[in-house]
């Protein structure tokens, strides 16, 4: 399964995370379902309906417990993870998973967004 995972701040928009996840999507197959932070699932919930697309919850724990590569302080400091869009895409995908892109950022700096390829039924 192809995950694309978000994150953003309080600022960000509809258009801010699209932006982000069109940046993201760039020669990669199709992505089959996004995810975010538990408590942030507003959005990319809205993103998930009109593309079609499940939507992907994933709770603190598992933010921390993903492996990203990027390491954003400001990320570090609020979520315990270098990146909350890596974060999110990897435990999206499952057990196992890997990032096919790192974070990219929207052209707003309000959202990011990461892709995974993971074994998720």
């Amino acid at each position: 399964m192809i995950v694309a995972g978000f994150g953003f701040n309080t600022a960000a928009d509809a258009a801010a995370l699209r932006a982000a996840l069109a940046a993201a999507q760039q020669g990669l197959p199709p992505v089959e379902a996004l995810a975010a932070p538990d408590d942030k699932h507003g959005l990319p919930g809205e993103i998930a309906a009109l593309l079609g697309l499940p939507l992907i919850t994933v709770d603190p724990a598992a933010l921390i417990a993903a492996s990203p590569i990027t390491r954003s302080p400001a990320s570090l400091a609020v979520r315990g993870t270098g990146s909350v869009a890596e974060a999110a895409a990897l435990a999206g995908a499952g057990p196992g998973a890997r990032l096919l892109t790192l974070r990219h950022v929207s052209p707003c700096r309000r959202a990011t967004c990461a892709i995974a390829q993971g074994f998720r039924p």
